[in-house]
């Protein structure tokens, strides 16, 4: 697909992909509500250009749903009552999924330094970390 190399990655990919999981909150990569995965690497899609991406691999919320289910992070969110206004879900869990993708074993330090880009004004946080220990557990369970 072409497109203006100048165009923000976030615009691409809601209004020429529809994609609108891709949240836009502050603009300027403060608030972690855009991020994206780009070639497994959590990134502020408000803060890269079109030019950026070619041939890099872009992973938005939509896009870890395989087979019609749910990724596992996304489940450890809905069973743990992570979720509230859902503003800034789809950012907390694509920077889970890329610390999970570069790290095997991650520490809940590990977790609160991946999404400390990341705000969220509805959770304060706990439960955010108990959908991620629940997660955590899981997977030293497999």
């Amino acid at each position: 697909m072409e497109v203006d190399p100048t165009k923000r990655l976030i615009d691409f990919l809601r209004d020429d992909l529809n994609l609108k999981g891709v949240k836009e909150g502050c603009s300027e990569g403060e608030c972690g509500a855009c991020t994206v995965i780009m070639d497994s690497k959590a990134v502020t899609s408000c803060t890269v250009l079109t030019g950026q991406i070619n041939n890099t691999e872009i992973i938005t919320i939509e896009g870890l749903e395989k087979n019609g289910q749910l990724d596992k992070i996304q489940k450890a969110f809905i069973d743990n009552g992570a979720i509230q206004c859902g503003f800034c879900t789809p950012g907390m869990i694509l920077s889970i999924k890329a610390l999970m993708m570069n790290n095997e074993n991650p520490t809940m330090e590990d977790v609160k330094e991946a999404i400390e880009g990341n705000l969220c004004r509805c959770t304060g946080y706990a439960s955010i970390f108990d959908a991620t220990r629940a997660l955590l557990a899981e997977a030293q369970n497999e």
